[in-house]
Order: structure tokens, then sequence, then C-alpha cells
């Protein structure tokens, strides 16, 4: 059985996985999303943008 990675959130330090938490866009830059303090961040640059 694999476990999913976890993404910890920078204010509130809550742990949350992967899928929920990381959305792609179609610039190849993702936006984090925090399910527990509705904080969001755009535009977070990849390897591959």
């Amino acid at each position: 059985m694999r476990k999913e990675p976890t993404v910890i959130c920078p204010f509130c330090m809550e742990h949350q996985p992967l899928t929920k938490t990381l959305t792609a866009q179609s610039n190849q830059n993702v936006i984090f999303t925090c399910s527990r303090c509705e904080t969001s961040i755009r535009n977070i640059e990849t390897s591959k943008g």
C-alpha cells in the first residue's frame, strides 16, 4: 500500500495530502490552497515552468 505524500502549510503548519492542496495550471506553475486556514499561494514555479 502506497502512502500519499503530504504538504505542510507554511502559515498554519497543517499536514495535508498533496492531491488536495496543489492544483496544476496550464502554464506549468501550481497553486497551493490550504483547506484549514484557506490561504492560497499562486504561480509557484516548478522545475518545468
